[in-house]
């Protein structure tokens, strides 16, 4: 009977101590371990060897260094850049030679511009579509961003 009473106040206690220690945050500084999220393009493969060891705990094999050398390559060429391509140049483009898909060769895409070229720009129509897509920054160049928008 009498430890079903103490129940209550060591319940309390428990809780009471629980808050009081969550309440102040501990001094100890933990370094997160790298991650593939972490690393930077732009890398190099020795920097990339070096931070997948530590991620995996023991030494890379071959094929583990042979993905690394070749999705590293592919993660470098795959980062936007600013391809100094300016929305209003494409807006022009677009404008005045529609029809012929030049707008489509500027800003990087050859095969649709070929497509356009050989089509009339779709009967015009396509040219409309890109006229409206470039007017509201959905057509981009290609693999980059615009460097100068309107």
């Amino acid at each position: 009977m009498k430890l079903i009473k103490g129940l209550p106040l060591l319940v309390v206690a428990v809780a009471s101590m629980i808050m009081f220690t969550a309440a102040f945050p501990s001094t100890k500084v933990v370094e997160p371990k790298p991650t593939a999220t972490t690393v930077a393009t732009g890398s190099s493969y020795k920097e990339l060897v070096k931070i997948a060891t530590e991620v995996k705990g023991s030494k890379l094999t071959l094929k583990e260094k042979i993905a690394l050398k070749v999705f590293g390559k592919k993660i470098d060429s795959k980062a936007p850049t600013a391809g100094g391509k300016s929305q209003v140049i494409a807006l022009i483009l677009v404008c005045l030679v529609g029809g012929l898909g030049i707008h489509r060769f500027y800003l990087g895409y050859t095969w649709q511009g070929v497509v356009q070229l050989l089509t009339g720009g779709g009967c015009g129509v396509w040219a409309l579509i890109d006229l409206i897509r470039i007017i509201t920054g959905s057509l981009q160049p290609k693999d980059s961003e615009y460097e100068k928008t309107l």
